[in-house]
């Protein structure tokens, strides 16, 4: 017999019974005859007794046991995938020796925890800042851009950061205010818009100060340009000094050619104008900086981009079958509006939101057959993804919260 302590627990083993499967550990000690070779083999081994020591878990060498009694690996559901891969690996055992059920869960497994552990490193990566304080050591006014940073990017550093992360967003708040306002027609006499011109002023003032510390605390120039929030700080200040720009080339066209084409161009300037103002309204994804929230919004997003497309994608088939339905029951009714199959995805696509409008709605009996079998796709499409996007979302957002 082959003497065996696995952990302090005795196992004993019919040296035939190893040597079936030569290219395993227990097998290569029942072939060698070398006893040097049988020392590299195993842990320790004790002359008296006979006994070959591994220092190795017991619990799952009961498993490794059984499969050279019976020629099976069994594997449990309450093993830890990733250190039962290790054990059996270090015992010289493959997993096709398991049956094919069990190495199927099995595998099902291992994939859930590869991803459970790839989400918690991009989840820990979500908070971790561009750069750490020990970046700025040796660095040039390294303890002076070191102290800026903590003042920018950890709020609770101190007090003054802090209030600074408070103050970021508050101001992102009024901006979104203002602009909203600006719209209003009692704010666009002379008064009012010069209060929303100087409120934006010192708006965009307080973002481009806020923008130039992180850019000059930052220890690499390049991770500050690529990173996303940074982008995002960019864009917010970008259409104020765009904006001056471009009114200042309208105001030249204007005064010094009169000419027809230059008074078309003034009047293109303006088109552009009106949409560089309407980017403005990005600046309120500057509050996610701030908000574990929106981070945990955004975080959901992209890990569930494939389930979000999926819906898209039943959606957009749904707006296309019941469209086509509706065209062809409808199409002959006097003063129709389902005229053709593209003048109804616009009722498609409300009736499978449930949302809909009334503004367009069936006349025949076949037609609102029709339209309940939308409404009832819609529902059903509706209610699949929500629960695994809240689900997702809530645990993401625990996750992030502790975390942080």
């Amino acid at each position: 017999l082959l003497n065996i302590n696995v952990g302090g627990k005795l196992f004993q083993m019919a040296y035939k019974v190893a040597a079936r499967y030569p290219v395993t550990r227990l097998g290569k000690l029942a072939l060698y005859t070398d006893p040097m070779k049988k020392l590299q083999l195993c842990d320790d081994y004790s002359v008296q007794k006979n006994e070959y020591f591994f220092d190795r878990d017991p619990s799952i060498f009961h498993y490794i046991f059984h499969f050279y009694r019976s020629g099976v690996l069994w594997i449990m559901d309450e093993m830890c995938p990733s250190n039962f891969v290790e054990e059996i690996e270090y015992w010289g055992i493959h997993l096709k020796y398991s049956q094919r059920c069990c190495r199927i869960l099995f595998e099902e497994k291992q994939d859930e925890l590869g991803e459970y552990l790839k989400i918690q490193k991009e989840l820990e990566a979500e908070l971790e800042p561009l750069d750490s304080a020990e970046q700025f050591e040796g660095k040039f006014l390294g303890r002076f851009r070191k102290m800026i940073w903590n003042l920018i990017e950890n709020p609770y550093s101190s007090v003054p950061a802090k209030i600074i992360a408070v103050m970021s967003s508050i101001f992102v708040l009024i901006s979104i205010m203002g602009m909203t306002l600006s719209t209003v027609e009692e704010m666009k006499h002379k008064t009012g818009k010069m209060w929303m011109e100087q409120l934006e002023m010192i708006c965009a003032i307080f973002f481009t100060s806020e923008y130039l510390m992180r850019l000059i605390s930052s220890s690499s120039f390049k991770n500050f340009l690529r990173a996303a929030f940074n982008a995002v700080d960019l864009v917010a200040i970008l259409p104020f000094y765009i904006q001056i720009l471009f009114e200042n080339l309208d105001e030249g066209d204007a005064l010094y050619h009169e000419e027809l084409h230059k008074v078309e161009n003034v009047s293109k300037l303006g088109k552009v104008l009106k949409l560089i103002k309407l980017m403005r309204i990005f600046r309120i994804l500057k509050l996610a900086r701030h908000s574990t929230g929106l981070r945990a919004f955004g975080f959901t997003m992209r890990q569930c981009y494939q389930q979000v497309c999926c819906l898209l994608l039943f959606i957009a088939m749904g707006v296309f079958t019941f469209s086509a339905l509706m065209h062809s029951v409808e199409h002959d009714v006097p003063g129709t509006n389902f005229t053709s199959i593209p003048y109804a995805w616009w009722w498609a696509a409300v009736s499978l939101s449930t949302v809909g409008y009334g503004d367009t709605v069936p006349d025949t009996v076949l037609g609102r057959i029709v339209a309940f079998g939308c409404i009832s796709f819609g529902i059903i499409l509706n209610g699949m993804p929500i629960s695994i996007l809240y689900n997702k979302f809530s645990d993401y957002y625990a996750k992030l919260k502790a975390h942080e």
